[in-house]
């Protein structure tokens, strides 16, 4: 089996990889271990995922303090020089475990077996909780040339983050395991949650979730799969009528329990990292329930089609207009003459898209705005003023943020390069104009005036005023209420454009 690498010429961690943790439920008994791994690999037989065994490396001789090497009225050390084997057995266990065409992964607890885990062959190295920080283990491992995997069990968060500085700084391939240290662990204690936790806080990270729960359960691989998580890991035993197998290792028949519980979820979340495209079936579907457009009144060719002209009904006609292609961004105009209940198609219209149109002045108002240092309230609406129709805009237009309106105002105005804003008055507002970035033409009664950053102009009710800039200028407008029906152009074709404006809510993001 090959590494998938993610970054040229580093080792890198397979996608959906599900670990196996022998740990010591070997029992010191290499005939065991290789039973375990043998009977595990025919489980895991016609999965579609990447597969690694892992064992544990100490040191007894040095890990343990030499006062206390007999003292087997301590747990783990009991447990540990129980279950002891030799180099030569370890290494049969790496054999059989490649020769299946697992990965090897080791859990290293002290610095002479990081160097035996290297000798050995091994793929993978795993660090355990509790060795989480264990400076001088971390020095040692981060000298390999094989991706680390850090459980995170009990672990502050200053800490994982200086760690996964540590680590990042070293260059490594790194991944974190979501976990909870206690054997087993009961449901509501499992914290799934912190997967996310992991995921958002480390974004460049793999994140996976090592699990100690009743081995018969597989809701939990399922909620991991769902929340993201790409590494698995679980411990694994076979029961003989000479060794029991302990409350949070599985069988041969729960792991595949636990695999076949993943690959369902995995089908069930589907495509990963992208929009899926709708089926067919989905589409007529979805057709079926769609309004269609229908004229209000007969509308005669030529006639562009407004909300007061048409309505919405079942059953969709065959090339009908629907009500999902009706927005302020799509323009229908008769290109024959439509009666009055008839369906608005793709036949008898022709459709004129601004949506594109729209997105290229935001782009544009927003780069001027950031030349000009501005700083713009997150949820203010932005008016696209379009004296002539859109599709004139570069000519004759302005766009405008309103940041208050009270008895007094403040608009944000943008003027782009190019742009004449036609002449205006107010019959009740008085504003003054700030200019802010930029060079602004001032006519005001017919008398131009050239204002630059910092130039302060007040325009009384009455006043005849129009603008425009070669350069592009942005500047406050500050005034007296803003009372809607108040603006006045000289050109009357302005004032019969009904639909002169665009308004946008959400374009700052």
């Amino acid at each position: 089996m090959n590494f998938q690498p993610a970054v040229p010429g580093k080792k890198n961690l397979p996608e959906r990889l599900f670990v196996f943790e022998l740990a010591n439920n070997h029992m010191g008994d290499v005939a065991h271990g290789l039973r375990i791994i043998d009977e595990i690999a025919a489980a895991a037989q016609g999965y579609p995922f990447s597969f690694a065994f892992k064992l544990q490396y100490r040191d007894l001789d040095s890990f343990i303090h030499p006062d206390f090497v007999d003292r087997m009225d301590i747990k783990y050390i009991k447990r540990f020089s129980e279950t002891r084997l030799d180099r030569a057995q370890t290494r049969q266990l790496v054999e059989r475990i490649k020769a299946h065409g697992f990965l090897a992964m080791c859990t290293p607890f002290d610095e002479t077996s990081v160097d035996r885990i290297v000798e050995d062959g091994f793929d993978i190295v795993k660090i355990a909780s509790c060795s989480f920080t264990d400076w001088p283990l971390l020095e040692k491992i981060a000298q390999t040339d094989m991706p680390v995997i850090g459980s995170t069990a009990g672990v502050r968060l200053n800490d994982l983050d200086n760690v996964v500085a540590f680590m990042r700084h070293r260059d490594k391939s790194f991944s974190l395991m979501a976990c909870v240290a206690q054997y087993p662990t009961p449901r509501e204690k499992l914290q799934l949650n912190q997967i996310d936790v992991l995921k958002a806080r480390y974004a460049d990270l793999r994140v996976g979730y090592s699990t100690h729960e009743d081995p018969a359960e597989t809701l939990p691989v399922v909620m991991a799969v769902a929340k993201g998580a790409s590494i698995f890991e679980k411990h694994v035993g076979v029961a003989t009528e000479r060794y029991a197998l302990n409350d949070y290792s599985a069988n041969p028949a729960q792991a595949r329990a636990w695999l076949e519980a993943a690959r369902q979820a995995y089908a069930m979340a589907g495509l990963e990292g992208a929009r899926i495209e709708p089926s067919a079936g989905e589409l007529e579907a979805l057709a079926g329930l769609r309004r269609g457009v229908f004229a209000k009144r007969a509308i005669k060719a030529g006639e562009r089609l407004r909300d007061e002209d048409v309505f919405f009904a079942i059953p969709c006609q065959s090339a009908a207009i629907t009500a999902n292609d009706w927005s302020k961004y799509s323009q229908f105009q008769a290109t024959c003459d439509i009666p009055a209940q008839a369906a608005v198609t793709a036949e008898n219209t022709e459709l004129r898209q601004v949506r594109a149109k729209v997105r290229s002045i935001v782009d544009r108002v927003k780069a001027l705005l950031d030349q000009s240092r501005g700083v713009v309230p997150g949820e203010a609406e932005l008016e696209i003023s379009h004296h002539y129709g859109i599709e004139r805009f570069d000519e004759f237009g302005i766009t405008m943020v309103t940041v208050v309106n009270r008895h007094y105002c403040k608009k944000l105005i943008v003027v782009l390069p190019g742009q004449t804003h036609p002449e205006q008055y107010h019959e009740k507002k008085e504003e003054t104009f700030h200019v802010l970035h930029g060079e602004l033409e001032l006519l005001l009664d017919g008398v131009k005036r050239v204002c630059g950053p910092g130039a302060v102009v007040t325009i009384t009710p009455g006043m005849r005023h129009a603008f425009r800039s070669q350069t592009g200028a942005v500047f406050e407008e500050i005034s007296s209420t803003h009372f809607v029906g108040d603006s006045f152009y000289t050109d009357p074709a302005i004032g019969g454009n009904a639909e002169r404006k665009t308004l946008l809510r959400h374009w700052i993001d």
